[in-house]
């Protein structure tokens, strides 16, 4: 189940405590919660932000995380150039989810969590070649995000497998940053997926 959403007064001061102004684009990065995963996709995430970071200067990344892997990320996090802010209290977490512009996440439950805060996303995952050569002839289904499922829209960029790579998920994510036709239309399909499953 997703948890229960921050108020808009505690976005805010979660904002204030990270000095983090209301117009400042704060955008979550959520590399998964498996050591696999993380070390396969961070390196990619960063090199996304960093070229979104170049179009929109003010940029702020949190990287919220898991008590298991929060020793990992917060090691490869130093070596970022313009270091996340890594949380792993859950109040500040979901004060973070409430208060993002964007996300650029894993594909899994997270999507569901982000749909709940009306936060806009990009998802993009890979996996070792062999399980993606496997998982290839096994999936006929178009998507793997769950609020494109529930919504049977497309709504959510994609980047998954050969695809997961940084310029074009980069230029997405300004897109949606820039973009209020892009926003509304995931906000949609985010607000039916939440209506279908019950909120």
């Amino acid at each position: 189940a997703t948890s229960p959403r921050a108020t808009d007064a505690e976005a805010a001061a979660f904002r204030a405590a990270h000095d983090i102004a209301p117009d400042q684009p704060l955008v979550l990065c959520l590399p998964g919660s498996r050591r696999g995963e993380i070390t396969r996709l961070a390196g990619r995430f960063n090199e996304a932000l960093l070229r979104l970071r170049d179009r929109e200067p003010s940029l702020r990344i949190v990287l919220p995380t898991v008590m298991g892997v929060a020793p990992l990320i917060r090691e490869m996090a130093s070596r970022w150039p313009h270091p996340p802010l890594v949380l792993e209290d859950a109040a500040d977490k979901r004060s973070a989810f409430a208060a993002a512009d964007l996300a650029l996440a894993a594909s899994g439950t997270v999507s569901l969590d982000l749909a709940a805060n009306r936060v806009p996303m990009v998802i993009a995952y890979d996996m070792h070649p062999l399980s993606r050569w496997v998982i290839g002839r096994m999936l006929r289904i178009q998507t793997v995000t769950l609020v494109n499922l529930v919504s049977d829209t497309r709504a959510v960029p994609e980047f998954l497998g050969a695809d997961c790579a940084a310029e074009p998920i980069a230029r997405t994510l300004a897109h949606l940053l820039e973009s209020d036709t892009a926003r509304a239309e995931q906000i949609a399909a985010m607000d039916l997926t939440m209506q279908r499953l019950g909120e």
